[in-house]
């Protein structure tokens, strides 16, 4: 099962932080990150393309869940 990082209700740049703080602890793993800030997810994607990551975001009403692989 992929770890779930639960980044709502935090302000840019903290989601970015939390999700590089878990390709440093697991750097080939899966994952996913919750937020709720369309910046948040656009922000996220960025950094995870530019280290080479697959991303996909789904977004459920005012939520992103952004499903993340190497």
């Amino acid at each position: 099962m992929a770890n779930i990082i639960d980044a709502r209700g935090r302000s840019c740049p903290e989601p970015v932080i939390m999700t590089k703080k878990e390709i440093d602890k697991n750097p080939n793993s899966s994952f996913k990150v919750l937020v709720d800030t369309y910046v948040a997810a656009e922000n996220i994607t960025r950094f995870v393309t530019g280290k080479g990551y697959n991303v996909n975001v789904d977004k459920n009403n005012e939520e992103f869940e952004i499903n993340i692989k190497k």
